[in-house]
């Protein structure tokens, strides 16, 4: 542990963040995943209403720094893109 007072508050603030990253980067996962399983299952109107949650996800993901913008594109493009393909 470290001794110096803002060393102390450097550890409790890192792990307050990582936590909270944490919980937002699960929750693009599971948002992805619901629409990769809407895609595999053929359900369009399914996969399509997932993604709309999904890209919000993402992009709120995004604002708060979790993400990096080109990353949080990239997501975005690919999930579009998949759910495309059953058109």
């Amino acid at each position: 542990m470290a001794n110096i007072k803002s060393a102390k508050k450097r550890i409790l603030v890192t792990e307050t963040r990582a936590a909270r990253n944490k919980s937002i980067r699960s929750e693009v996962k599971t948002a992805i995943k619901k629409v990769e399983a809407a895609v595999a299952a053929n359900d369009k109107e399914a996969a399509k209403a997932a993604l709309t949650v999904a890209i919000s996800t993402i992009e709120s993901a995004s604002s708060k720094g979790v993400y990096h913008k080109n990353n949080a594109g990239r997501k975005v493009s690919r999930l579009t893109k998949l759910v495309n393909t059953l058109a």
